[in-house]
């Protein structure tokens, strides 16, 4: 078996049981919580199901309850038939209801709630575990600051127009501090801020108020982005600031001839400060019939080097170099971390509901998408692995206490209205909503799943062609465009 193909193998292997791990290991946690609080109270407890639907394999324990794992791994139920009738969706209980003793309210509200709370608990766990260990990332990702502004951003009719960011008057080096208000951190944050926004003018046009420090001015800036790339979502065109080292040098190249070594830190071109690979590119393309005077640093020390025309190349800003950057570990606190992912959440949360969003189902991601990222993470670092599995478990536990039936806080919501009323709800009432929810949902979670398998197939065709020309033309680097940031849908587990 050649060895690329052992390397492929045991990868894909890792990032299975990585997801088994977490992200089932995730599920298993919330119901956990469930039949712990359950149990303690002295709930009756029937079956303890990880999936829904028919039983693929399980074992009936000594205390009588039957924990099995079922064939869709949609979620997971502890079948609790003295607190709710959800036979539709976990199958029909043999226990007689009306020989076990009545709920009450508090323990029934302890139960609903426990499975949110244990979601919580793991998660703070492993952030402290990152907090410990670190979270890696890398110079483009941990900056707001602006390395390039597009001159032009390709709309979904693949017309072109002038970038919103250019018409506003933002520039290179200017650091973005918040968008509408909003503080903003780090480029993931700034672009999930800038895609869940729902601004607009009384026109109807969208807008942002960018606040940026550009040298010792801190400025308010009006943006009106546009809907565009794969996604159909708010971009203004703007690519993170970076700095460019060389990974790698070409034999026999015009940069291996320039005397260019690996570790170089590109500063500047002539007197353009190099932010960014795009205006790298962008510069030495410009001026492919000129000398161009590259300022770097090698070790400490200025280097000057003279690059000469490049008019005879088939792309002259292809000096045979390939670029990478600073990549480091940051160490956020446990509560630092649950921040930003309570905010994400209750962003894409609230851009959901308001109708002046852009964003819709279809953006979200449902557990082929959750699935998917967690592959790619178990590729790349188990820190990130660690990183997505917390989020998972924060926005699991604030979705499921939305009062919503079939969810947990839609529980709670019919256990208080029995309370205020003093009466419980009608069995037959509750069983007809909670049908109709529970259609509702798992047809909610099919049609973002269809988005998500479209974006895969998207995404393996994209990846096909720069895959060819890496490897044909040795160019130098990748272009980093500015990325979608999609929000994640929990799953009901």
């Amino acid at each position: 078996m050649p060895a690329d193909l052992l390397s492929a193998l045991f990868s894909n292997l890792w990032a299975i049981f990585l997801i088994v791990l977490f992200f089932g290991g995730s599920i298993f946690v919330h119901e956990l919580g469930h039949f712990l609080a359950a149990r303690r109270r002295g709930v009756h407890v029937t079956r303890f199901s990880i999936g829904f639907g028919p039983r693929m394999f399980g074992w009936e324990g000594k205390d009588g309850v039957e924990y099995r794992v079922s064939w869709f791994p949609l979620g997971g139920y502890v079948l609790l038939p003295q607190l709710a009738d959800l036979s539709a969706v976990e199958g029909e209980s043999d226990v007689d209801v009306e020989s076990l003793p009545p709920v009450s309210y508090g323990t029934r509200m302890l139960v609903f709630v426990a499975g949110a709370t244990f979601n919580l608990i793991f998660a703070f766990a492993l952030a402290a575990i990152i907090w410990l260990v670190g979270q890696p990332t890398t110079a483009d990702q941990a900056t707001t600051q602006i390395g390039y502004v597009a001159e032009q951003i390709q709309l979904p009719d693949e017309s072109l127009v002038t970038s919103p960011a250019r018409q506003a008057g933002l520039e290179v080096g200017d650091t973005i501090l918040a968008i509408d208000g909003s503080a903003v951190k780090d480029w993931p944050g700034l672009l999930q801020t800038l895609v869940t926004s729902a601004g607009r003018t009384e026109e109807g046009r969208r807008y942002n108020v960018f606040t940026v420090r550009r040298g010792d001015q801190t400025l308010d800036i009006t943006v009106f982005p546009r809907l565009a790339g794969d996604e159909n979502v708010r971009r203004v065109g703007i690519i993170a600031a970076y700095e460019l080292i060389v990974h790698a040098v070409a034999p026999d190249s015009p940069a291996a001839g320039l005397g260019l070594q690996e570790g170089d830190r590109i500063l500047a071109l002539d007197d353009t400060p190099i932010l960014n690979v795009q205006t790298y590119a962008d510069y030495l393309t410009e001026r492919a019939d000129a000398e161009v005077v590259l300022h770097l640093q090698r070790e400490g020390r200025d280097v000057n080097l003279t690059v000469p025309p490049r008019a005879d190349l088939e792309q002259p800003a292809d000096l045979g170099l390939q670029f990478t950057t600073d990549s480091k570990l940051i160490y956020p606190s446990p509560v630092e971390q649950f921040t930003d992912h309570v905010g994400m959440t209750f962003r894409t949360l609230g851009s959901l509901i308001n109708p002046q969003s852009d964003i819709g189902l279809s953006k979200l991601s449902g557990p082929v998408g959750i699935i998917r990222v967690f592959h790619l993470a178990a590729q790349a670092d188990i820190r990130i692995v660690l990183w997505f599995t917390i989020l998972v478990n924060i926005n699991l536990a604030i979705f499921n206490l939305l009062p919503i039936p079939v969810l947990d806080g839609g529980q709670m919501l019919f256990a208080t209205i029995g309370k205020l009323r003093g009466r419980p709800l009608p069995p037959n009432f509750i069983m007809s909503t909670q049908s109709v929810f529970m259609m509702l949902l798992l047809t909610m979670i099919l049609y973002v799943s269809f988005f998500d398998v479209r974006r895969i197939v998207r995404d393996v065709r994209s990846e096909a062609p720069r895959q060819e020309e890496a490897a044909t033309t040795g160019d130098n680097g990748e272009v980093i465009e500015e990325p979608a940031t999609d929000a994640v849908a929990p799953v009901q587990p």
